[in-house]
């Protein structure tokens, strides 16, 4: 087995000491979106804050569908590598997003849920939700593969 990385090392570290924060810190795409962890138990809730560079239709204002989409990767990507205690960035093998309607400049949120874990692959579904959970603005499906290589 090869030697982990310097960023794989600081993922490790993240993992060992139980820290989702510093787990966002180790990924560039997740530090660019803004993206936060709020810890409730066992439970993640992951928080996008209102940005004016992330929206794509200003007539409505609109965040773009790829900032939501990408919001929702990350968070899922994230929850597996705390959940399954893994140090490499698992590999989005399928995702498949329904947006459900617009997500305004406000805050928004998601959760996930691993649905299965098997050796290799992971089945994770999202919600994306801003004022209230009960109206998501997206929901996705993804299966990630849990290897380095």
């Amino acid at each position: 087995m090869k030697p982990l990385s310097k960023a794989n090392t600081a993922i490790l570290t993240a993992i060992q000491e139980g820290d989702i924060n510093k787990l966002i810190q180790a990924s560039p795409y997740a530090k660019l979106l803004g993206v936060e962890a709020i810890v409730l138990g066992d439970e993640m809730l992951f928080h996008l804050p209102a940005n004016d560079d992330n929206i794509g239709n200003p007539m409505l204002p609109a965040i773009h569908g790829g900032v939501i989409g990408g919001f929702m990767e990350v968070a899922a990507q994230l929850t597996v590598m705390h959940r399954v205690e893994t140090p490499f960035v698992p590999k989005v093998v399928d995702l498949s997003l329904d947006y459900l309607r617009p997500g305004k400049n406000v805050a928004s949120y998601a959760q996930c849920v691993l649905v299965r874990q098997g050796r290799k692959v992971v089945n994770v579904s999202i919600t994306a939700w801003q004022d209230t959970q009960d109206k998501p603005i997206a929901t996705a499906r993804t299966h990630f593969l849990l290897s380095e290589g």
